[in-house]
């Protein structure tokens, strides 16, 4: 364990608080014009999932647990879970649904993700920043909305909505930041 400032804590970190393991979900610095600045974070507990938010003050030690992020490829979903095999041993693990979250609609079948393990369990998902999508729907151009930078919804070929600017038609492969579902570019290939 290692002792950190709350105002350093990222999502995705895992931190001992009174003996027990939590992932961060968020962490948010508020810095008030009046009073001490805080450290909000959300986080849920490892062992049962139970949703914790926490509030330290920004100067305040936090234990971070020692956690190795190791590359993982995604392999398949099944009735288990999803699974992914480490490209360097090939050992095979099972992630359940709820360390997953809703970064699963991203997961594409021989994705190269992190997975943050703790004694053998993985606790959260890192997914690469960009992934290619295909668009299924989208509204047609209307004419003449040109001169503003307005953005059109789309539906993603993994259920996801987002906007994207009109010269993109349904069909169009494109690179989705993973991160917020945000529009980047056209894909190149």
């Amino acid at each position: 364990m290692v002792k950190v400032i709350a105002s350093s804590v990222r999502k995705g970190n895992v931190i001992d608080v009174d003996g027990k393991l939590y992932v961060v979900l968020t962490a948010e610095n508020f810095h008030p014009g009046k009073g001490t600045p805080v450290t909000q974070v959300n986080m849920r507990r490892i062992v049962d999932g139970v949703k914790v938010s926490e509030r330290w003050r920004t100067t305040e030690q936090v234990e971070r647990a020692f956690v190795e992020d190791v590359n993982h490829q995604f392999l398949y979903e099944d009735g288990e879970g999803f699974h992914f095999m480490n490209p360097e041993n090939y050992d095979q693990i099972v992630v359940d649904a709820d360390t997953m979250g809703d970064q699963k609609a991203y997961l594409q079948e021989g994705m190269v993700c992190i997975l943050s393990m703790h004694e053998g369990v993985a606790l959260a998902l890192q997914l690469p920043r960009h992934v290619i999508l295909e668009i299924t729907e989208t509204e047609p151009v209307v004419k003449g909305q040109t001169a503003s930078s307005s953005y059109k919804p789309a539906m993603l070929s993994n259920g996801i909505r987002t906007a994207v600017p009109p010269h993109i038609d349904a069909g169009t492969r494109v690179v989705i930041a993973t991160e917020d579902n945000s529009y980047v570019e056209r894909a190149k290939n």
